[in-house]
């Protein structure tokens, strides 16, 4: 592997990679009787043979230590009328108990929470976290999935939410 020397300014570099439009889903786990979650714009399908998802959680976040605990995850992928999930769900430090009682959700197979209005759910086992720097890569088998709710997707662009 190369290193890399920095040649790019961190500031310039978020508006660059800004450009870059992304979905928004809320990455949900659970540790004993407590539900974590965590808004996230780093979501992508890997492969299809196996059916294999990743994200990418901040190495400091509480949500980081919660789900490398459990090694089971959920996704959520928010329609735009959840944007209020999305904000909420990004903020640090909020109390954990009780946090996802302003919506509907249900329990998947795994024990996770998964969001009853959102386009798509789906429920991983993970299978390997790679370094990514300031965050850890979470690999995970998808062990189920779905489509709860029909509309159009929360979009992230430019430091700003949008709709199609």
């Amino acid at each position: 592997m190369h290193s890399i020397e920095r040649h790019v300014d961190p500031d310039s570099y978020r508006k660059v990679i800004g450009r870059f439009t992304t979905g928004v889903a809320i990455v949900t786990t659970r540790v004993g009787d407590l539900d974590h979650a965590m808004t996230v714009n780093s979501f992508t399908s890997v492969s299809l043979d196996p059916l294999l998802v990743l994200f990418c959680a901040e190495k400091v976040a509480r949500f980081h230590a919660a789900v490398l605990e459990a090694g089971v995850w959920g996704v959520s992928v928010l329609p735009a009328s959840m944007e209020d999930a999305s904000r909420y769900f990004a903020h640090r430090g909020r109390p954990l108990s009780g946090q996802l009682a302003r919506w509907p959700h249900h329990r998947g197979e795994s024990g996770v929470a998964l969001f009853d209005g959102a386009i798509a759910t789906l429920e991983a086992a993970t299978s390997a976290v790679h370094d990514g720097g300031d965050h850890s890569i979470v690999v995970g088998g998808v062990t189920s999935m779905d489509m709860p709710a029909d509309g159009a997707p929360l979009l992230y662009h430019e430091g700003r939410y949008k709709r199609l």
